[in-house]
């Protein structure tokens, strides 16, 4: 073979895992498609400049037949059809997978990717953990001795694994010498070992696919999907995918995406904190009607965010495809009654709009959140699976109304700046600990709210902002001075020696992306190299 893991895992169980078989299935993969990999790569880097140079995005015209033709995806399996509620989380440690299982919702989502940090012993383990769920053995006992384990007396969740997007590469194995693609790491030790024992359950390979940028990056998982059923056996069209339309060029590809996967597809979810990423990074020296407000006021009823998600659901329905919503951040603290009111009260009102809308589920992620989702959706859907007869033939979407940027309403402040520099950080340094999901002031946060923090104050600093609380202008000696009193705020929260390792790291990474010329396009990059050189 000429693949090679350059580092050993301490997961009990990894030689399982990383076993001959499975990584001869991932070799075989990346000698298949690596290559196309790289040239789709190439080609968003060429639609960027493109876009730099003045141009724009619109709706494709060489696919105009797709849109405009009659037809539809493949008809869901029993065990997709009810989606209304679904709990996301990573897929490592054993002990957050074990309380997603048992949540109680009707899907969790397995992540392997923005939830999670690419730790070595997080990607060995994330896969093992899912074989294990897959086999009802999934098991964990704490340093203090209290045991999780799988409940019996509920109905699982079906789980949709979310492999890492096109872009990250996996450093820890090597194919032909080069860092192999984490994208096919991970579907192919997934599907590899849990393909067969999910058939067995009367559930399947079942898969979330993010940051996709074009409908011929779809075909690409399209062929993977077609490769991998045929090397193992697996009956074609037993994988389904859900495609996260979370940037804003797949959001002119809906159609086209669904179309490509067709054989496959399950349904398109609205990833509404990566969309906003996207937008920025995208758009991000087109001026300053462009620059969003603050993160914290730009609201899923903001004109532009209602003409992405109608479309969703209208394209999905029209194809026979379920349209999922996004995430709601907030999340519940058990030791404040106040806060999970509050929190209770916007999960409801942001599902309920969904709901009404025609999403046939949404995303929560805690498990006290649940219930909140699904007596929304129960008060719509009654004892239908889904709401896939909602057509919603009114809604026409045109190119201006999805970049109608402008229509947000809010203002862009320093104290917007404060939160931004604080939250960027103190993800990164959770992060680069190995966790890829923190609560920070009651917000869930992931890789896709830090990009978005990061990416306001690249924007800012490019349209030289001015604040609307302060009146003052944004510069790099501000940025570094506000930077520093968020930085200080958090040498406050954290002992010493955690700080030093990796907040004080994350604090120079952010400095560096926010402040450079050169917009950085996955803060998760060069992050991920600062994993590395702690080996």
């Amino acid at each position: 073979m000429t693949i090679e893991i350059t580092r050993a895992s301490t997961i009990d169980g990894a030689d399982e895992i990383l076993s001959d078989g499975a990584l001869a299935f991932v070799e075989a993969l990346h000698h298949r498609f690596d290559a196309r990999r790289h040239e789709l790569l190439e080609a968003r880097r060429v639609r960027r400049d493109r876009i730099a140079a003045g141009g724009t995005l619109d709706f494709l015209p060489e696919t105009r037949a797709i849109r405009e033709g009659d037809w539809r995806v493949a008809s869901a399996p029993d065990a997709l059809l009810d989606r209304r509620v679904e709990m996301t989380g990573p897929a490592a440690p054993a002990k957050m997978a074990i309380n997603a299982l048992n949540s109680e919702a009707r899907v969790w989502l397995a992540d392997l990717e923005d939830a999670s940090s690419p730790h070595w012993h997080n990607v060995v383990g994330g896969v093992k953990n899912l074989r294990d769920a897959a086999l009802g053995t999934l098991a964990f006992t704490s340093p203090a001795g209290k045991v999780y384990a799988l409940r019996t007396d509920v109905r699982r969740p079906t789980v949709v694994t979310r492999p890492r997007g096109w872009h990250l590469p996996e450093h820890n194995v090597l194919v032909d010498g080069v860092p192999g693609s984490a994208a096919l790491v991970d579907f192919g030790l997934h599907f590899f070992h849990t393909a067969q024992l999910l058939i067995d359950n009367g559930h399947g390979p079942y898969y979330y696919l993010p940051k996709l940028e074009s409908h011929l990056e779809a075909r690409l998982w399209n062929e993977v999907f077609v490769f991998a059923q045929e090397q193992l056996g697996i009956p074609q069209g037993t994988v389904r995918a859900t495609v996260l339309i979370e940037t804003i060029p797949a959001a002119f590809e809906m159609d086209e995406i669904l179309y490509e996967l067709r054989d496959h597809a399950s349904g398109l979810n609205a990833g509404r904190w990566d969309y906003l990423f996207s937008l920025i990074k995208v758009f991000r020296d087109a001026g300053p009607e462009f620059v969003l407000p603050d993160r914290a006021s730009v609201v899923m009823t903001a004109p532009f965010m209602r003409a992405y998600t109608e479309l969703l659901v209208k394209t999905c329905h029209r194809r026979g495809a379920f349209a999922m919503g996004g995430m709601a951040a907030v999340v519940p603290n058990r030791s404040d009654l106040e806060v999970t009111r509050a929190a209770f009260e916007k999960v409801r009102a942001d599902k309920t709009r969904e709901a009404n809308d025609g999403f046939d589920g949404s995303w929560v992620a805690h498990p006290d959140l649940v219930p909140v989702c699904r007596e929304v959706f129960d008060a719509v859907l009654g004892d239908r699976p889904n709401q896939l007869e909602k057509q919603r033939p009114e809604v026409e979407v045109t190119a201006a109304e999805l970049l109608d940027v402008a229509s947000a309403h809010g203002e862009v402040t320093e104290a917007g700046l404060h939160g931004n520099l604080y939250v960027a950080v103190a993800y990164t340094a959770v992060w680069l600990s190995g966790n890829g999901a923190v609560a920070i002031h009651n917000l869930m946060e992931d890789a896709a709210t830090a990009e978005i923090s990061r990416s306001q104050v690249w924007q800012q600093l490019r349209n030289q902002v001015v604040f609307a609380d302060t009146g003052r202008a944004i510069t790099p000696e501000l940025v570094r001075t506000v930077l520093a009193e968020e930085v200080e705020r958090l040498r406050g929260e954290v002992d010493p020696e955690r700080f030093a390792r990796y907040y004080e790291p994350a604090a120079a990474l952010i400095a560096d992306i926010c402040l450079s010329e050169e917009y950085v396009d996955f803060l998760t990059l060069p992050a991920y190299e600062l994993l590395e050189s702690e080996r």
